[in-house]
């Protein structure tokens, strides 16, 4: 009996689905399916069971990640408290928990294995990086020690999953990948436990340091100075119409010059020069990989990066697509076939049933050399069977566009003539260009998809046709006009830019032949935006991705290593020769070491000025009796601005519920400032009744503050009773 894990319930169905294995039990799939196996499979492993006749599979999953890396207050309890002293918390060795809330599924998945009849296990994970650390780590937290072979594919599709069975490889193979990942996510939680706590400690906010997030919030950071220290410069253009064409000058700085060119230009003659005409082609563009995807989807529809992820990973799931996690552009030779298959079947889906005839190049979408792990994104043949009208809208956008691009990548080029005009007038040069279109190609596809769309995205003009100007030809008594203009500030990021940049970031200084560039990787870069936004570092206004004030001074006080982007580019470089075998991942681990090390001894005290950067902008309701710091009021509580001073004043103490009352910001301004607050119609249990009474703090420096009851003195009577 093989028992295979897959990443979610929905790959678990589609993999039971096309096995064969109809029979559903409580969080798993079991029955005889199909024999897929083939002798092939066997020659990998001797340890695999010989398949003869119909194959037994119990079919389950993990629900994404069941095992994580243990926080740091697990090794010691001291470290809940977060204290310069402590740092730099190393593991030695590292040690791993399940994941909150999902214990169930993890003790359904060792049960399974426990199973006497399950002789060996499939990892049907996700093809990648972090579907291999999502088995192994539950295969060792369970203590399993039985064989394990890799389904490695990149399609949902009933077809490719029995090609995937049939070609099983022993999991022994992938040990390089999962050493990778492993690595991957220990240095990812030495630097950032340890530079957030340190940051966090010496400016009292808590800072969220990664090594990814924060070099692509430097550069949110860089692009808003430049924008905010840009000053616009003025200058002018003077412009001849002639013929049905304008003719424009170089830019002129000085308005009077402009003025005076343009005075001696109109009403005089202008003389065409020179008139050059160049053929240019526009090759198609190439297939989708996940970053490209989502910078299209941001700039046409306004879908976050994690919004077109999640849409494509549901249409993956619905077998509508193929891995959307990929970055690569091209398909291998071997699916040549089947891409032509698919391209006849999107050709047919509206709005691209409108297209002319065409008759599209399938070797364009080919180079096996250029595809890692996954090949390009492209719908499945199962879009002959799909009813797009019943998609999510959303859903149907990402599969519509990537539909375009596959028949896009296989259209002929886009021909045109670029045509430029010179001509001389009032002794200075002016230039006239226009474009005459040749052939449409695969423009003719995209013009029609932007047809069709509710909300035309913001494009470029294209030139338009200059009309037939010949060397020697003159024009008299020409008009001219003199036109005012600004240089601009660069824009602000949005997703499509930002994406664009962290692919891109450092690729100068990486080798030609490294596997991954820039920062993250297509997979993860949308996780990234999130959280520099969940943080409150990064705020969304319209498509733009502004740095907030937290996030620009962030940046400020780290040190360059952390912000800059050469940091996860060189790991990347490791983690790749790690992957492939060809380096060491102690010597990997051993170098984020000392890099910890070294961080902590360099950053031990800040200036005065330096811990004011992230002050609260709040009015403190007073002065922290303890340590002489501003407390402010949280939604539960009066806080101490130092996050190493402990003292707080809790609105549901049971002090104030028990008597009815709640602790407003005046008494506890009162509290801060006299010690005591007058507080009238608290409640007794005991008398049932209410009273007046002055509350007086009684902070002794313990854990929870006290207090204690004053009661105003009686006055006399006339008979001497109170």
């Amino acid at each position: 009996m093989k028992l295979v894990i897959c990443e979610k319930p929905s790959v678990a169905k589609a993999v039971a689905s096309a096995l064969g294995v109809t029979s559903r039990a409580d969080g798993y799939f079991e029955g005889c399916g199909s024999p897929v196996a083939t002798s092939e499979c066997r020659r990998h492993s001797e340890a695999l069971t010989e398949p003869t006749g119909e194959t037994g599979y119990i079919i389950s999953w993990c629900v994404g990640h069941l095992v994580s890396p243990m926080d740091a207050a697990g090794y010691d309890p001291d470290y809940k408290k977060w204290r310069y002293d402590d740092l730099p918390i190393l593991p030695e060795p590292f040690r791993y928990v399940l994941a909150k809330g999902k214990e169930d599924a993890f003790q359904n998945l060792k049960r399974l294995m426990d199973r006497e009849d399950v002789t060996e296990l499939v990892n049907a994970c996700d093809a990648g990086r972090e579907g291999e650390l999502i088995f192994r780590l539950v295969y060792e937290m369970a203590g399993c020690d039985k064989p394990f072979s890799r389904l490695w594919i990149s399609s949902m599709e009933d077809a490719a999953i029995r090609e995937g069975f049939a070609d099983l490889r022993p999991g022994i193979e992938y040990d390089p990948l999962y050493q990778s990942a492993l690595c991957r996510q220990k240095a990812d939680w030495l630097i950032g436990i340890n530079a957030t706590r340190l940051f966090s400690v010496l400016y009292h906010r808590t800072l969220n340091v990664g090594r990814v997030q924060t070099p692509t919030l430097a550069m949110l950071v860089d692009r808003d100075w430049k924008i905010t220290s840009f000053k616009k410069e003025k200058y002018h253009h003077v412009r001849l119409s002639l013929g049905g064409a304008e003719a424009v000058s170089e830019r002129i700085t000085a308005p009077e010059e402009a003025e005076t060119l343009r005075a001696a230009c109109a009403g005089a003659e202008a003389v065409c020069t020179s008139v050059t005409r160049e053929q240019k082609k526009e090759a198609p563009p190439r297939l989708y990989d996940l970053t490209t995807l989502q910078r299209e989807a941001n700039r046409i529809f306004g879908y976050t990066a994690k919004q077109t992820l999640d849409y494509a990973q549901s249409l993956y799931e619905k077998k509508l697509l193929t891995y959307p996690r990929t970055d690569s552009r091209f398909l291998t030779a071997d699916m040549a076939e089947t891409a032509a298959a698919v391209l006849h079947l999107a050709a047919k889906v509206p709005p691209f049933d409108g297209c002319a005839e065409f008759f599209p190049d399938v070797t364009l979408l080919v180079n096996d050399k250029k595809v890692s792990d996954h090949h390009a994104i492209i719908p499945t043949l199962e879009l002959e069977k799909a009813s797009l009208s019943e998609l999510p809208v959303g859903e149907r956008n990402i599969l519509l566009l990537v539909c375009r691009e596959l028949l896009c990548a296989a259209a002929e080029p886009y021909v045109y003539e670029a045509v430029t005009a010179t001509f001389t007038c009032g002794g200075q040069t002016f230039t006239a260009k226009g474009r005459r279109i040749l052939s449409e190609g695969w423009r003719e596809i995209d013009h029609i998809f932007h047809a069709s769309l509710k909300e035309k995205p913001e494009d470029e003009a294209e030139p338009a046709a200059l009309p037939d100007f010949t060397e020697g030809q003159t024009f008299d008594q020409v008009e001219a006009a003199v036109t005012e203009h600004f240089t601009t500030p660069p824009k602000p990021y949005t997703e499509d830019t930002l994406l664009s940049a962290m692919e891109n970031a450092g690729k100068d200084d990486i080798p030609e032949d490294a596997e991954r560039r820039g920062l993250g990787t297509p997979a993860t870069r949308a996780a990234i935006l999130e959280k520099l936004v969940a943080a409150g570092f990064v705020e969304r206004k319209g498509k733009s991705l502004i740095p907030t004030k937290a996030g620009i001074n962030l940046v400020t006080v780290l040190p360059d290593t952390l912000t800059s982007p050469m940091l996860t580019a060189e790991w990347e470089q490791k983690l790749t020769a790690i992957a492939k075998g060809e380096s060491d991942p102690a010597s990997f681990m051993e170098g984020i070491s000392d890099m910890t090390r070294e961080l902590v001894k360099n950053y031990s005290h800040i200036s005065e000025e330096g811990q004011k950067l992230f002050a609260p902008e709040r009015e403190a309701v007073g002065l922290c009796p303890r340590c002489g710091k501003p407390v402010y009021e949280g939604k539960k509580n009066f806080y101490c601005s130092d996050r190493s001073c402990q003292f707080v004043l809790w609105k549901d103490d049971r002090f104030w519920t028990s008597r009815k009352k709640e602790l407003t910001r005046k008494m506890a301004g009162d509290l801060l400032k006299k010690g005591r607050t007058s507080v009238k119609g608290m409640w007794s249990e005991k008398k049932g009744s209410t009273y007046d009474a002055v509350v007086v703090l009684d902070d002794t420096g313990g854990k929870y503050v006290r207090f204690k009851l004053e009661f105003p003195k009686r006055k006399e009577g006339v008979n001497g009773k109170k």
